[in-house]
């Protein structure tokens, strides 16, 4: 169920048939010369869309901004700080809390450590301030193993690759537009260089092949995504 198209009777009747609400984080953030900006927040969207029409559960409209620091200086990204994402789900979750709801799901298409972090902090945090509320927070990458090994060709793929590109042509490949070459970091260590220098280490904003991207993995590959989002769902509602 999404609940942005519900209307308030309709949500008063179905929070009494559900607990749980599913709160997906995207980005505006540049992905290579041939993904949209909102990959990010495509990829996640479709994928609880996917999970709440086939699930008992609710959706909340996407988060589209989030934390981005290696690709701040790529032309595009426009991002968050950490305090503004924290600020932002704290209040989400305390009202939907309000209103009913008990378990919450803050999940990410976006998988960068200090977003990510943000996240698990909030939920820390509200799982002691709240009674009976159950809350995970993670990245939609962190539940993938095995079978994305089996999909997915490129060893280390991680931004704007074979996956992420996969995925959109399996989406949305009207918003494709060609394919970036390959292209891995060359971030020195520590990482902490500045914005303007971000550049200069990754230029192209891609980290992985996307030359070796097809719908047909992108098909596989967010069916996988949907079942183990639904697992998740059942092992939190499982929680006492």
């Amino acid at each position: 169920m999404l609940i942005g198209e519900n209307t308030m009777s309709e949500f008063g009747r179905n929070v009494k048939k559900t607990r749980t609400l599913i709160i997906p984080f995207g980005t505006v953030e540049a992905h290579g010369d041939h993904l949209p900006i909102n990959t990010d927040t495509l990829i996640i969207r479709e994928v609880i869309k996917k999970v709440a029409e086939k699930n008992n559960v609710y959706m909340a409209p996407p988060i589209q901004y989030g934390v981005c620091t290696s690709t701040s200086a790529h032309p595009g990204t426009l991002g968050i700080t950490t305090q503004s994402l924290r600020l932002i789900a704290t209040d989400i979750v305390r009202s939907a809390y309000a209103h009913g709801l008990r378990n919450f799901i803050l999940i990410s298409g976006h998988g960068g450590s200090l977003h990510v972090s943000a996240l698990r902090e909030v939920a820390e945090n509200l799982t002691q301030e709240l009674d009976k509320v159950k809350i995970a927070a993670l990245s939609i990458y962190e539940l993938l193993g095995k079978e994305t090994q089996e999909i997915i060709e490129t060893k280390g793929d991680s931004h704007a690759g074979e996956a992420e590109t996969s995925l959109v042509l399996h989406l949305a490949p009207k918003l494709i537009k060609g394919r970036s070459k390959e292209e891995y970091p060359r971030m020195p260590k520590p990482i902490a260089v500045k914005d303007k220098d971000k550049l200069k280490y990754w230029p192209g904003a891609v980290w992985g092949n996307p030359q070796k991207a097809s719908a047909d993995k992108g098909e596989k590959l967010f069916k996988v995504m949907v079942e183990k989002v639904e697992e998740l769902i059942k092992r939190i509602e499982k929680l006492r």
